[in-house]
This record gives structure tokens, sequence and C-alpha cells, in this order.
């Protein structure tokens, strides 16, 4: 099934997002993990594809196992930054091949040797190329991009980060996914300022459950996100007792997903961090409202 296709109808959509394993030896657990929370039977899961690549060789493995086992629609992730124009074209063959028909066009992140490294040698400078190069090798590809609510780091102000953001979209982009963020008024701020623009296509709200204190710090730094004075308070007053922050973090992503529903946004995108539990506690939160 095409992702833009289940976006397009009214019904609440509630999905989530798992990551490949590093190293051989952690691919049966990771395997296992992605499977138990495909059994919950989600609108669709997506597969990551590792900064710089480095995991690219599981990204299909796991996003096929899915959708052949349990019947789930996969989002398969491609970066192209690290990559040559030749690694690129295999990987979307191997893709076509597989036939996984959702692919999210993402540039990448920037390792400091790429920082330092001349682009203008690059063939994919920006995940605009990716997209177009996608459209040209096959119209019939779904394809998903990255917005970001509180604009990308790399741009001067919002402004120009949704200029950029409309290109992409032009290029080929059926839908967009959010960054993480934790104050659902920065993205309804967000949405109003993109149809003002142009933007038109369905946004995925990303919502990451924050279970444990030591993700915060890490959260901020992928993401430079906003933490409002009620989720400060949240890891404060629980950070320190395991158990209770992983409860108070899990109820917190659900009273953002909640909202989000109550305010017209019908497509929810769960970070899961591989963690079934977290998948399954949300989405039992959610199960009336979902209709499950």
């Amino acid at each position: 099934m095409k992702i833009i296709n289940l976006l397009k109808s009214e019904k609440l959509s509630l999905s989530f997002e798992v990551f490949p394993p590093k190293t051989d030896s952690a691919f049966d657990s990771v395997k296992t993990a992605t499977e138990e929370i495909a059994k919950l039977k989600p609108s669709f899961m997506s597969v990551t594809y590792g900064a710089g690549g480095g995991t690219s060789k599981y990204t299909l493995d796991i996003a096929k196992n899915i959708k052949q086992m349990y019947g789930v629609p996969t989002l398969a992730h491609l970066t192209c930054v690290s990559s040559t124009k030749e690694t690129v074209l295999e990987r979307i063959e191997d893709i076509k091949n597989s036939g996984v028909k959702n692919i999210m066009a993402l540039r990448g992140d920037l390792t400091p040797e790429l920082e330092n490294s001349d682009r203008s040698l690059w063939h994919y400078r920006n995940a605009v190329d990716l997209v177009r190069e996608l459209k040209e090798i096959n119209p019939d590809f779904c394809i998903g991009g990255a917005c970001y609510p509180e604009i990308h780091p790399e741009s001067s102000n919002q402004k120009e980060d949704i200029k950029y953001l409309k290109e992409k979209v032009d290029a080929g982009c059926d839908f967009l996914t959010t960054q993480m963020f934790f104050d659902n008024n920065l993205l309804y701020n967000f949405l109003y300022k993109i149809r003002e623009a142009g933007i038109t296509v369905p946004v995925i709200a990303g919502i990451m459950p924050i279970t444990n204190a030591n993700q915060v710090e890490r959260a901020i730094k992928m993401s430079g996100s906003h933490m409002p004075q009620r989720f400060k308070s949240l890891v404060d007053k629980f950070g320190s007792n395991p158990d209770a922050m992983k409860q108070a973090g899990i109820a917190y992503a659900t009273d953002q997903i909640i909202d989000l529903f109550a305010n017209n946004v019908t497509n929810v995108h769960v970070y899961s961090m591989n963690k079934p539990v977290v998948a399954e506690k949300i989405q039992s939160n959610l199960s009336d409202i979902l209709g499950l």
C-alpha cells in the first residue's frame, strides 16, 4: 500500500519508526523487537537508514520482513549525502525489486568529515536532489520528506526553511513527516505557515516518547527541540525513578497525540526507539480513539 493513500483518508493513523541493527550480532534481537511492534498492526512502519548510511544494508531486510510477515505497510529510509550516485542507484534498484513502494528521502546527517569536505563535488547536496532522482527513476514511488516545525538547524530563519521545503515538495514529495517536538503549538503555527506558502501535502506529526532522563539531552542535541516547562518539570520530578519516568513519558506522549487528533492532525508517527512495550502502551492508551 502507498502511504499517501492512507494519509488521504479521514481515518486517524498511528505509525511507528524502528531502526536497523548496527552490527550483525544485533540483527536477531532488533528483528524480534520490530516484529513485536509489527504485531500491533500500526498504520505503517518506517525503518531508518542510520547516520552516514552505516546501517543501510539492514534497512531493507527489516522493512521486507515487516511487510511480508505481518502485512504492515513499510517506509524505507534512504539517505544520500555520504553516497556516490552509483551507490544510491543500486539501493534504489534494491528497493524496487523488494516490492517496497514507500521511500523516505533524506539528505542524512553531516559527519565532521563531510562538513569540512568540498560540497561542490557531491552529487546529492540536499534531499531535493534525491527526490528528483527517485521521481525520474520510478514515478510510482511514494516519497516522503522531513520537515522541521522549529526550523532546520542549518537554516538562517523559518521563512528560508519553508522556501526550501516547498522546493522539495514541488520536486515530488507526496507527504512530510516532522522532526520530534514537545509543544504542539509549535506544530500548529508551522502548519499555518506552510499552508500559506502553498504546501498542501499531508503532514505527519512526529512524536518522541521520552522514557528516561538520559534521552532528554540527546533529543535536544538531535533536533534542537524546545522543551516546555511542563515537560521539564516532569523530568525533574520523575527522572531519577526509571519506572516512574517511563510511565510519565508515555503519558506525556499520549497526551500530545490526543491533543493533535482533537485539533484535526490525523496522522501521528511515533519514534518508538525499537521499544515494543512503549509502542504497545501508547497504542493501548489510544485504542478507543483509534477504533481498535
